[in-house]
């Protein structure tokens, strides 16, 4: 069963679009799914429908200024709106509430790629006494070159120049990624995975924004995300009871060829937290789209869930 909802943002703006994705079985539990910077929900079908043969009910969204959302909120993509960088992490929480109150009592996790994992770590700062357990997929500790492009973006906001595309700093601080990537570089997103069918749909996706210049406020909020969840600061706001599971592949760039991810990781064990973490070796950062891992990565995640439920 696939229920269709519509809610309205924390912008007070846009209608987000979102999905909850029920299976033929008995639940055990629901799985969130935030996708990450530029993409959109449906990129991670397959996760869904393997969860939910598992017997987990999947809701999913398409954040603001991204996918679905953007195309039934005419204008606004690449705009999130002028709420704020914590605008994704409060729709992200007002889908929790929506889908609790279809299906209430069932132990309720939380999965972030990327940007989705900035945006679960806001949430579990947040509202993690609420969730049964969170996995953080293509995460990182301090981001490169955080502070220049801060202070880039704040020139050019006092410049009033808040509604211009910011696609320059946005290549600015994303593109020293493909710097390791060994294959000719056609579409400059190699570094999400070697898969060259993977990097061209993610390149030619019509849902995908990506391919769509984000605005300079809206980049701007996005380095204020990272900011706030980039350092122990963050972690101490964490619910120390809350398990957390920290995946990645040890050649993507997002979390630093494992360096970021570890360091997460040890935030949150110097403040108390347990925390599994695991590197696939030899893989890049969408580890879940890689045709020969996908199945292993899913059924981690499964395992996870599952270890958390049977010591409920």
């Amino acid at each position: 069963m696939l229920h269709e909802v519509s809610f309205l943002s924390y912008n007070e703006r846009d209608n987000v679009k979102g999905w909850i994705y029920v299976p033929a079985c008995k639940p055990r539990g629901i799985l969130q799914i935030v996708h990450g910077f530029g993409e959109h929900s449906r990129r991670y079908l397959h996760m869904i429908v393997a969860m939910m043969d598992a017997g987990f009910i999947v809701a999913a969204d398409d954040h603001v200024g991204h996918g679905k959302t953007a195309v039934e909120n005419p204008g606004t993509w690449g705009d999130w709106g002028d709420k704020g960088y914590r605008t994704m992490m409060e729709d992200e929480h007002r889908l929790t509430q929506i889908v609790k109150e279809k299906y209430p009592g069932l132990p309720y996790f939380l999965y972030g790629h990327s940007m989705g994992s900035f945006i679960a770590r806001d949430y579990i700062a947040e509202y993690g006494a609420e969730l049964a357990g969170c996995i953080l997929c293509g995460t990182s500790g301090p981001f490169p070159g955080l502070a220049e492009s801060k202070k880039r973006l704040e020139k050019l906001l006092a410049e009033g120049k808040g509604n211009e595309s910011g696609a320059e700093e946005i290549g600015k601080l994303l593109g020293w990624m493909i710097e390791r990537c060994d294959e000719k570089i056609r579409f400059g997103n190699e570094w999400i995975c070697h898969d060259e069918y993977v990097q061209y749909d993610h390149a030619h996706d019509p849902f995908d924004a990506f391919t769509k210049p984000t605005l300079i406020k809206s980049a701007y909020d996005f380095v204020l995300m990272l900011e706030a969840v980039g350092s122990k600061e963050w972690a101490k706001k964490v619910p120390v009871d809350l398990p957390i599971y920290n995946i990645a592949g040890d050649q993507d760039p997002v979390g630093q060829y494992g360096e970021g991810v570890y360091q997460v990781s040890n935030w949150l064990i110097d403040t108390g937290h347990y925390v599994d973490t695991r590197l696939y070796s030899g893989y890049r950062h969408e580890i879940h789209n890689y045709d020969d891992l996908k199945w292993e990565v899913e059924d981690d995640i499964i395992e996870f869930m599952e270890s958390v439920l049977d010591d409920e």
